[in-house]
């Protein structure tokens, strides 16, 4: 066992960090002190980072069973920080306060490693906080970046850094990895690394959770019952409130606890009432918690859009006979009864009309309901057969 056992289908990455961090004794070659981890969501940009990270504190280059190891990869080793948000961004005092730990030397005798996830939400000062730390790095130190595209992170930045390129998995690779670290059903665990489509931790959700599978059932059977205005309506109804369901129950436990750690910083508890400090710090934790909410529901309604136009890239594939592996393939005959409804063409235009109202809600900050509705209808079949209408007509 090493610390590289869980990054799946990533063996060129692998073999460019080994050299780095000198696995197996071996003399390490092209270690630098700012990385740079990109590859699409679900590839394991952050597993990877913080793989690394271990291997660096490790005298054997990641054994994946000392102490520095274990301590890394359970998020408690000392001289490892990582930095990650369920908010919308990660503001500048999150990232000065990594700037300040940056310039510490390390407790223990190798380095200080800064981990920062999804980098690709920093805002413009927090990225230029971060810029001056990683141009004049102090020694022993290490920042690892994590974002899918090199275009998220500033020029100026990744210039500075190492690249490391994450690619999407193979089905194959994610199946077998799903029966060695969960022991799943060989059947079953196919099934969740097609419909995955690469994400590792969806496909672990997938294969392990019959809501998860559920939920994915009823996302990938709307396509068919897209027939009227109001099958429409009701589609985008159903799909907002169970996704704004899915990630209230991720949140509100976690809002819970920490109004109740707050309320006993404060004494409210014991003293029963509060003191002139309480309310702007209640007030700021609920700006927190509301960012956090709608970040997560956004988060839950990608992922299911996701799961859409898998649907239509499998009608697309059917309509244009290139044989390639369904994603769907539980769902061929609806699949093909799609691909034979306009054609490729109307399909591709299908998959604008979703990626349209993606962008709308992440980019634009349109309300869900209202984006999908708009999405709802530009998916219905044309009434002359034509197929559905272009991205554009819906924007």
């Amino acid at each position: 066992m090493t610390v590289w056992d869980h990054l799946v289908g990533q063996r060129p990455a692998i073999a460019a960090l080994a050299q780095a961090a000198g696995t197996g004794g071996a003399r390490p070659q092209g270690m630098t002190h700012a990385w740079l981890f990109t590859g699409p969501p679900g590839s394991g940009r952050s597993n990877a980072a913080i793989a690394f990270a271990a291997a660096l504190q490790c005298e054997e280059g990641g054994c994946g069973t000392c102490h520095a190891c274990r301590t890394v990869l359970a998020g408690s080793h000392a001289d490892v920080a990582v930095i990650r948000t369920q908010r919308l961004s990660i503001g500048v005092d999150q990232v000065r306060d990594l700037v300040r730990r940056s310039a510490l030397a390390p407790v223990g005798r190798r380095w200080q490693i800064l981990v920062v996830e999804d980098a690709d939400r920093l805002t413009d000062q927090a990225f230029n906080a971060l810029l001056k730390a990683i141009e004049e790095p102090t020694e022993r130190t290490v920042w690892m970046l994590c974002a899918p595209t090199v275009e998220d992170v500033l020029p100026t930045i990744r210039s500075r850094c190492r690249l490391v390129t994450l690619s999407t998995p193979a089905t194959a690779d994610v199946a077998a990895f799903l029966e060695r670290t969960a022991a799943v059903d060989p059947t079953l665990a196919l099934r969740a690394a097609r419909a995955s489509q690469g994400h590792i931790g969806r496909a672990k959700a997938l294969a392990t959770d019959p809501d998860t599978r559920q939920r994915r059932a009823e996302v990938v059977a709307l396509p068919g019952r897209l027939r009227s205005l109001g099958a429409a309506m009701a589609a985008a109804t159903m799909l907002s409130e169970t996704t704004k369901a899915e990630a209230d129950a991720i949140t509100v436990e976690l809002d819970a606890v920490e109004r109740a750690d707050l309320d006993a910083a404060y004494g409210v508890v014991e003293r029963g009432r509060k003191p002139r400090e309480y309310a702007p710090a209640r007030a700021a934790l609920e700006r927190e918690q509301k960012s956090r909410a709608k970040r997560r529901h956004l988060d839950v309604v990608d992922r299911a859009l996701t799961d859409l136009v898998s649907v239509y890239r499998d009608a697309v594939a059917v309509g244009l006979g290139v044989g390639t592996e369904l994603v769907n393939e539980e769902l061929r005959e609806q699949v093909e009864a799609l691909a034979e409804s306009g054609g490729p063409e109307a399909n591709l235009a299908r998959i604008e009309v979703v990626f349209a109202a993606r962008e709308q809600m992440l980019e634009f900050n349109v309300p869900v309901m209202l984006a999908l509705e708009s999405m709802m209808v530009g998916l219905l079949p044309r009434r002359d057969g034509a197929g559905a209408p272009t991205g554009r007509n819906v924007r």
